[in-house]
């Protein structure tokens, strides 16, 4: 039999569609997952169990679409299965994620095979053909939502020397009176150091770029204040410290690794470090090893992630789409692509592609009814507040009123229409949100809204696939930009202009 649909993972992404088609009642589809639970890479990430992911039960509003933006581990469902109502924990525990997805499949009656590792996947006769468990499998089209499964390990002569992030050992006990030289400058390498710091000598965190912190440049996947406390350590000369620059060779000398190591800040000036432990915490990435050349889809940004449409297609190989984390291609290290509060719902709108559907309701084409349309949106959607930038609200001409579709997917179809987003400033991860010298005047400043840092709403008008015209609606501290006279007149006006 010759599936429509054949999603390679049951993590996170792979439930979602699974839940969507599922919930379509006239699908074809099956899930192979290599593990014998949903969600497995929980059982073994985060390496030191604490999500960074937000979960906040207590909102002070009984609306399931503004609580969504402050519940960043649910997956779309029906009430009964959010994650809100399994912890209390604003991180939380990732034990709690598996029993989440597993309640999730169960409850959702997705169609899963389990312990069904794809081993390859090729074409013949124009269908797919996916191996897994010796069993051939068929698919008009296949969605892989496996997620970042291979460890991104650096070019580096002696690598071996150093042990794995998903592979080391995680209780502090073991690094008792130790040197440590952590590889790496993300949230897992900084989660680590953090959980190191009490019991080493000393811990040297490094990687050839400067430390991003989430909180300035809007970016969850930068480094987190929840995993910063490593940070402190090094400011206040607690004999802890930060390396930028690149690892050039490791090398054993008895007990001792001994480290090449050149320094950015003072023109790559060598100097050998030495540690008892190395740890490579350094990423991980999209493993396309399963695919033969009938089907090897086309890799980007250092060959980590597949390279896709607007339409989350592989560019090279028709019928071949990607879900979940291995989507951040898309909007690399600029939205949320990456983390199930983001790909929630462009697993959403993978779902309406597929389908070939994009549900419309029908708006009076005046400037009235659809700024009224509009204001109702960027008040309550939580998809364009969590894929800030990313996804939008489309208003056709004719009045059709689509929602959350891609912006790069409108451009490749519409030459026409209006674009609605929630975006930061184009310089918000320049500006300091701490110094309290920087300006405030677009706060609820009309005819400044075009200076705001801040999340906001942007609307833009599109006629012949030109942009003719920017609207900003004015930053508010409260996140409510419903006010007559700051936010529903100047985008009535700018709206009477354009239509």
């Amino acid at each position: 039999m010759t599936l429509d649909y054949l999603i390679i993972g049951a993590g996170p992404a792979g439930l979602q569609l699974g839940a969507l088609l599922e919930a379509d009642g006239d699908s074809d589809y099956l899930i192979l997952e290599a593990a014998d639970v949903p969600g497995a890479f929980f059982r073994t990430f985060p390496r030191h169990r604490q999500l960074i992911s937000i979960n906040k039960p207590h909102t002070g509003t009984s609306d399931p679409e503004l609580n969504l933006r402050l519940d960043w581990n649910s997956l779309l469902s029906s009430e009964d299965l959010l994650f809100t109502s399994y912890t209390g924990r604003y991180f939380p525990d990732a034990d709690v994620m598996v029993r989440y997805l597993a309640d999730f499949a169960a409850k959702t009656g997705v169609k899963i095979r389990y312990n069904a590792r794809v081993t390859r996947v090729f074409r013949r006769d124009g269908v797919f053909v996916v191996v897994a468990g010796g069993e051939e499998h068929h698919a008009r089209r296949v969605i892989m939502a496996t997620g970042v499964s291979r460890m991104n390990i650096p070019d580096i002569p002696g690598i071996e020397l150093a042990e794995r992030y998903d592979t080391m050992p995680t209780d502090p006990a073991g690094y008792e009176d130790q040197r440590v030289l952590i590889l790496g400058k993300g949230n897992s390498a900084f989660e680590t150091a953090d959980a190191l710091i009490e019991t080493t000598t000393l811990i040297h965190v490094a990687g050839p770029s400067s430390v991003r912190l989430a909180w300035r440049t809007h970016f969850v996947g930068h480094l987190r204040a929840v995993n910063n406390n490593f940070l402190d350590t090094y400011q206040l000369k607690s004999a802890n410290a930060v390396l930028d620059g690149t690892v050039r060779g490791i090398a054993k000398d008895g007990d001792e690794l001994v480290v090449t190591f050149a320094f950015s800040r003072a023109n790559e000036v060598t100097k050998q470090l030495r540690y008892d432990r190395v740890l490579a915490c350094t990423g991980f990435a999209f493993d396309a090893s399963v695919f033969d050349e009938t089907c090897r889809p086309e890799l980007a940004i250092n060959d980590r992630f597949p390279a896709q449409t607007a339409a989350w297609e592989s560019v090279n190989i028709p019928g071949l789409y990607f879900a979940g984390t291995i989507t951040q291609q898309r909007d690399f290290k600029k939205s949320t692509s990456g983390f199930i509060h983001g790909f929630r719902y462009a697993v959403r709108a993978l779902h309406k592609v597929l389908k070939q559907e994009w549900p419309a309701r029908q708006v009076d084409p005046t400037a009235a009814a659809i700024t009224a349309a509009v204001i109702e949106r960027v008040n309550r959607s939580s998809a364009l507040w969590q894929q800030f930038g990313f996804l939008a609200d489309i208003v056709l001409p004719d009045g059709r009123y689509l929602e959350e579709m891609p912006v790069a997917l409108f451009h490749d179809n519409h030459p026409d229409g209006l674009v609605v987003t929630l975006e930061y400033g184009p310089d918000h991860d320049q500006v300091d949100p701490f110094d309290i010298t920087v300006s405030r005047i677009a706060q609820d400043t009309p005819g400044q809204a075009h200076d705001a840092a801040y999340l906001h709403p942007v609307v833009r008008a599109y006629a012949g696939g030109q942009l003719a015209g920017t609207h900003h609606l004015a930053e508010n501290l409260e996140n409510r930009w419903d006010r007559p006279d700051v936010h529903v007149a100047p985008l009535t006006a700018f709206l009477a202009r354009h239509l």
